[in-house]
């Protein structure tokens, strides 16, 4: 599909920052400074890139009549900075960030590092900033979205939406950052979407080639719904297959994960709703997480009540802190087992 000149602006020009976390992909398999994932560990775990949903480590809410009148975006994004190492200690080597954030538990929120013309917003990229930096200092991968239902209607045309890509594109290219790979949308499908090009493959596949033009060596991709499924045209463009679990039964995942095999192309989930007091859940962490590495995926989870929805909770729960920090516990326990951390 063509690409618009219009949208398309200098080469990328690296600032000072040194980077020291590189992600590659060689078939279905991820590398970190040219080493397969978990290489230390054990051979099952080789290439994988297990994950959290951290959508609102970055979250500002514009709007004054839905802020929280205690809310400090800056503390917020220190908290999980601070926090970081615990994850990766579980075998945790990604979280999932958006420049639109995610739902925070109420409507109404204005939460996203884009400008009504595209453009972007400098406090709100300088957290972004501070969570990719951080990350790559402990080796540590971020997926960072671009768009979120309930916020794209910010942008004030479909041409707002490409020059958006491209700004967040080229952010990334100039601030030198290689532990960085783009999911375009949450859920593309989501009817909360307002832009049409987010919403449908064609435009899906465009905003990827717009990443592509701007950025050659980014890698980019855009997730499914809920169903565990990614459509074919984009399964063919994208670098990497980001798959949704939150209204799949578990005892699917092995012929959903297999149906997507052959594409050749590491498979991850970066986004399964699974914790009890989560009312659509459908299996739990354990079995979701073990059922989806078993297949041959990575995984990533998605604590709703406990990480995303206010007030943001980021630490690891503990087993004596109630049924829903109970399970967080035991995910993360299963996780470091199955990569063989623990």
């Amino acid at each position: 599909m063509e690409i618009l000149s219009q949208f398309l602006i200098a080469a990328c020009s690296a600032t000072t920052f040194v980077p020291q976390t590189k992600l590659a992909i060689n078939g279905m398999h991820f590398y970190i400074n040219d080493r397969l994932t978990y290489a230390d560990y054990k051979r099952e775990a080789h290439g994988r890139l297990m994950n959290v949903r951290m959508v609102n480590a970055v979250f500002d809410d514009e709007n004054p009549a839905t802020c929280p009148s205690d809310f400090n975006p800056d503390t917020n994004t220190d908290r999980f900075i601070e926090l970081m190492n615990d994850y990766k200690a579980k075998g945790i080597l990604a979280f999932t960030i958006n420049l639109q954030g995610g739902m925070p538990g109420y409507e109404g929120a204005i939460n996203s590092a884009f400008r009504s013309d595209g453009g972007l917003k400098p406090n709100y990229m300088d957290r972004v900033r501070r969570v990719i930096e951080a990350a790559d200092a402990r080796g540590l991968i971020i997926i960072l979205g671009f768009f979120y239902q309930r916020q794209d209607g910010i942008l004030q045309d479909v041409n707002a939406v490409r020059q958006a890509t491209v700004n967040a594109t080229t952010w990334i290219c100039d601030q030198g950052y290689t532990n960085v790979i783009v999911e375009i949308a949450n859920e593309y499908r989501h009817p909360g979407f307002d832009h049409q090009i987010i919403t449908d493959e064609d435009g899906e596949v465009e905003l990827m080639n717009l990443v592509r033009q701007t950025a050659p060596n980014l890698l980019v991709s855009t997730s499914g719904m809920g169903d565990a499924e990614f459509h074919s045209s984009l399964a063919n463009a994208a670098d990497f297959i980001l798959i949704h679990g939150n209204t799949s039964d578990p005892d699917e995942y092995e012929g959903k994960v297999n149906a997507l095999k052959h594409y050749n192309k590491p498979i991850v989930f970066n986004e399964d709703w699974c914790f009890s007091d989560d009312t659509r859940r459908i299996g739990d962490a354990v079995e979701k997480l073990t059922n989806a590495f078993e297949a041959g995926a990575s995984w990533g989870i998605m604590n709703q009540i406990r990480n995303q929805q206010y007030p943001f909770i980021f630490e690891i729960g503990k087993p004596n802190e109630g049924e829903n920090a109970k399970l967080d516990f035991q995910a993360y326990e299963r996780m470091a087992k199955l990569v063989g951390i623990e």
